[in-house]
């Protein structure tokens, strides 16, 4: 069994465990088994109202997500009640947003979490009222009131990641030490520690055995955090890095960046520092990222295709609609402090220059990116 306990408790940056949305191995973890159980009920009219609650509009993922779950909804006869946590991502606007859409009657709540720690009154009350619960993308953490859980496979996402950055380097310098420095999401986003223990769990090996050294020194995650997810808070603490660091013609071969809004970030600091650009990995598929990809800058995304991921959501709440149990592939893993909750992952991608035109083939967005 692979019990994720929430906001990285049972998990340390060592860890061999596949957390998260993990779908590699690891060893077991202590949790309760979960499943659907009475999660389905007995259905409700194919024309109800289906509340969608999504963090700030921080990356391209998210205005999409919001986008597809509004004509997705309504394409399948649902009344859609999309809603964002403003321009901050606060969690008081997100309480409040799913607080109203209970109180008007939702069937099916989709939470995009802002602060997974912070919800459990409001999607309590929610599933009193007769909703059920759907942890998009982030895991609703510290509640029984979670029936069910989306998401790609976070953890491997962290190990494609760190395997990623380690090839880069071989790729431009065959033998090492390889020098580097980590980034991680925003401390409030249950996600960031699943994505840097994954990633741990690949370099881990080789800062111990001497093959690749962070240079600052600063391994800790609470070190590494980037709040917010904010580019400048990224392009900061590059700056500061670089400065403290990498003075005269030293360099990192390599920075692990978590998404890529802040690998983008990262690169910039870099290029005004004047120093060559390292090995930068990233996440999510965003334009300026696969571009800088397809030009040989950032080495590395994650092709976490939003598309599908809204779609088998929206899959989800049809099987609930009929009063069917949704489908899940995962009963074990996904520990939030209270229960297990039955998951549905997605397997994510890692692309390189290598293999982006391959990638992207079947994408009408970012397809035309990949012939420059």
């Amino acid at each position: 069994m692979r019990n994720f306990l929430a906001r990285g408790v049972a998990v340390g940056a060592v860890a061999l465990l596949a957390l998260g949305t993990a779908a590699c191995g690891g060893s077991e973890r202590e949790g309760t088994t979960g499943s659907g159980g009475d999660a389905a009920a007995k259905g409700f009219p194919a024309n109800s109202l289906i509340g969608v609650a999504l963090p700030s509009k921080t990356s391209e993922n998210w205005v999409l997500a919001g986008d597809l779950f509004t004509n997705g909804l309504k394409e399948a006869g649902f009344q859609a009640d999309v809603q964002y946590a403003g321009a901050s991502s606060t969690v008081a606007d997100q309480q409040a947003q799913i607080s109203s859409m209970t109180t008007k009657g939702a069937k099916v709540i989709v939470i995009g979490a802002t602060d997974a720690a912070q919800l459990s009154t409001q999607v309590e009350a929610a599933q009193a009222a007769g909703a059920k619960i759907i942890a998009y993308d982030r895991l609703i953490t510290n509640t029984a009131a979670v029936d069910y859980y989306i998401a790609y496979d976070n953890f491997k996402v962290g190990q494609l990641q760190g395997q990623a950055l380690l090839d880069g380097m071989k790729a431009k310098k065959a033998t090492g030490p390889w020098t580097i420095e980590l980034f991680a999401g925003s401390s409030d986003d249950n996600n960031s520690k699943v994505f840097f223990d994954g990633a741990m769990d690949v370099l881990k090996k080789e800062i111990d055995a001497g093959n690749v050294v962070v240079g600052s020194g600063q391994t800790d995650i609470k070190q590494a955090n980037t709040e917010g997810w904010k580019a400048e808070n990224a392009q900061r603490r590059m700056d500061s890095l670089l400065t403290s660091t990498y003075t005269g013609n030293k360099a990192p071969d390599g920075v692990l960046s978590p998404n890529d809004t802040l690998a983008r970030a990262i690169i910039q600091s870099v290029k005004s520092a004047g120093k060559p650009i390292p090995v930068v990995t990233g996440q999510d598929s965003e334009v300026e990222s696969v571009k800088s990809i397809v030009a040989g800058e950032q080495y590395s995304t994650i092709n976490k295709d939003t598309r599908k991921l809204v779609a088998d959501t929206i899959t989800m709440v049809k099987a609930l609609q009929a009063g069917n149990e949704p489908a899940v592939n995962d009963k074990e893993s996904y520990n939030n402090g209270t229960k297990v909750v039955p998951a549905q992952l997605l397997p994510p991608l890692i692309v390189t220059k290598a293999n982006v035109v391959e990638a992207y083939a079947n994408d009408p967005k970012l397809a035309p990116l990949t012939k420059g």
